[in-house]
């Protein structure tokens, strides 16, 4: 690499989905953006159950070709095999991952506007002044770049996010895709408390019998898939191909700073319950894209100003439910056996199941929590969880408000 410095208005660090979304919704400015990505091609490596909920198609156009499979049942199984199923107005699409990365991608890499830099390492970005305005300088493999505005859209290990001392806490999925006999309209969850801070799924690709079957956690990840798959009764021999990855573990935190941003698992967008994130990060990417263009309409990049057209319109249409998604996670973390067999038997026996089924959101769960608060079984529930772990149920109470 040599000394000689590049210039841009714009540098997006990755090309994932969030980086890619992002670049396309600002390709008919006249910014001229760098993206970096240190992989060699976009969209891998697969690192994705691939399970949206229907907001996916509302929120974008999606093709044909990207979603492999639709589901209309979630089947959720308690520890003991104990299970429920929920019936609703959500259909939820079963994703190629690796198409919808490349999506954007494919529509934008010829823009004159718009430059990508495969198989490149973002290393560091330092604060220069040129011409008395505050500027980024990012180092990368290849390359020096001086620019207005530096997006972290590096992943839950975001070196950009670092350079703020924000780290994500993560967890770790291990999948494998196989062939199988399970119901292909349904999608199965599956509660342990060996994997505690997370599920395990079953996911219906919807051709040749496929099925994705994972598990997240924070230790043990692939010792505790061989046991999701022993209850089954399978093997990882019978297997197509594996997958693991990152799951950042959280809520949204700080994502604005000076002539910076964080957008998508960097700036912890992803949900507590379930490890996505694709919605949240579509979302939040819409906000960042009208917080930028801002930003260069008024040549103003200070965190105040970043915090006010990003991060506060961001927190109050997702971070509020992302805390929620939190929430549920840390109380279900826990969960005994004896409270999963509980509340599975009031959802049973006090219909619960129709009002998931009719209220629930895979996104946003505001609403049904509160629908869920007027059930005299759940309160009772509660209670006897409360009386339990009072220090725990302040402190969940805390970090929801």
């Amino acid at each position: 690499m040599d000394d000689k410095v590049e210039h841009f208005d714009l540098v997006i660090i990755g090309a994932s989905l969030s980086g890619n979304y992002l670049a396309y919704l600002l390709s008919k400015t006249n910014l001229d953006i760098a993206v970096i990505e240190e992989h060699d091609e976009v969209g891998l490596p697969f690192q994705c159950a691939g399970i949206v909920s229907q907001k996916l198609g509302r929120l974008i156009d999606l093709p044909k070709e990207v979603v492999l499979n639709r589901v209309n049942v979630a089947k959720i199984v308690a520890p003991s095999g104990k299970f429920i199923k929920l019936i609703g107005d959500e259909v939820p699409y079963v994703v190629d991952r690796v198409a919808l990365d490349k999506l954007f991608y494919d529509i934008i890499k010829n823009n004159d506007n718009i430059s990508y830099y495969l198989g490149e390492k973002f290393k560091s970005f330092s604060y220069v002044k040129d011409n008395k305005r505050k500027l980024v300088l990012i180092e990368t493999s290849k390359r020096k770049i001086k620019a207005k505005m530096l997006i972290g859209c590096d992943g839950p290990f975001s070196l950009v996010a670092k350079t703020f001392d924000i780290k994500n806490e993560i967890i770790y999925g291990a999948q494998i895709r196989i062939k199988g006999s399970f119901n292909q309209n349904e999608a199965v969850l599956f509660f342990d408390p060996r994997w505690k801070e997370l599920i395990g799924w079953i996911v219906p690709e919807g051709l040749n019998n496929i099925y994705r079957i994972g598990v997240a956690s924070a230790k043990d990840v692939n010792k505790n898939l061989e046991l999701l798959l022993g209850k089954l009764n399978l093997g990882k021999h019978e297997k197509i191909d594996q997958q693991g990855g990152i799951i950042p573990y959280g809520y949204m935190n700080n994502i604005a700073f000076d002539n910076v941003l964080l957008l998508g698992d960097a700036a912890g967008q992803v949900k507590a319950t379930t490890g996505g994130g694709i919605v949240m990060l579509l979302i939040a990417s819409k906000y960042a894209a009208m917080g930028i263009r801002k930003c260069f309409e008024l040549s103003c990049f200070s965190k105040k100003f970043i915090k006010i057209h990003y991060e506060k319109p961001c927190n109050a249409e997702i971070g509020k439910q992302l805390k929620i998604h939190y929430a549920l996670r840390k109380a279900f973390e826990n969960f005994t056996n004896n409270d999963f067999e509980n509340l599975f038997q009031i959802a049973k026996t006090h219909k619960i199941e129709q009002i998931i089924s009719l209220y629930g959101d895979m996104d946003f769960p505001k609403s049904l929590m509160f629908k869920l608060l007027r059930n005299l079984e759940i309160i009772k529930f509660l209670i006897r969880f409360v009386r339990q772990k009072p220090i725990l149920f302040l402190k969940l109470i805390r970090g929801v408000i």
